[in-house]
């Protein structure tokens, strides 16, 4: 497995579309003197924090899942893909970007644009493989896109000057 530097050069230089370089850092850590050192990660926009999320959200925020047994399951017991509710809340944490970007990695850019989980598509949308012009084609789908993925396009469509 890569190590996060390895990942972020990879995420910030490789994939990063050129007018989002310098403004978006991704960010993980774990703590050393946490249990099974368990951590954090974040994507950023000029220094703000646009998602995080922390391991200790999961428990802390338990209350806040929906009343749904199987969503509660899928994202405690089988470390599921990552849904809007589920970046909203901040239950995820590094190594749910350790997970996400082996399968962004590892796939086209059209899969990862399609895939049912939202980091990865998020990586998607700032990718330099999406240019202006598949921008435009995704305005009309936007309607029906999570809040967290409507406000990472947004940052991309201003980066380009197409807002």
């Amino acid at each position: 497995m890569p190590t996060w530097s390895g990942i972020r050069k990879k995420l910030e230089t490789e994939y990063l579309a050129q007018s989002l370089r310098g403004h978006i850092q991704y960010y993980a850590t774990s703590y050393s003197r946490s249990p099974d050192h368990e951590g954090r990660a974040a994507i950023r926009y000029d220094g703000k924090e646009i998602i995080k999320g922390c391991y200790w959200n999961n428990w802390m925020k338990a209350h806040l899942f929906p009343k749904d047994e199987k969503y509660e399951r899928r994202m405690r017991v089988e470390n599921a893909y990552m849904d809007d509710t589920a970046l909203r809340l901040g239950i995820f944490d590094q190594r749910c970007f350790y997970r996400t970007f082996k399968e962004f990695d590892n796939q086209s850019i059209e899969k990862s644009l399609e895939s049912d989980d939202l980091i990865v598509r998020i990586m998607a949308v700032l990718d330099r493989r999406v240019g202006k012009r598949r921008l435009l084609l995704m305005k009309e789908k936007m309607e029906n896109e999570p809040e967290t993925f409507r406000e990472f396009y947004a940052i991309r469509m201003k980066a380009e000057g197409l807002q």
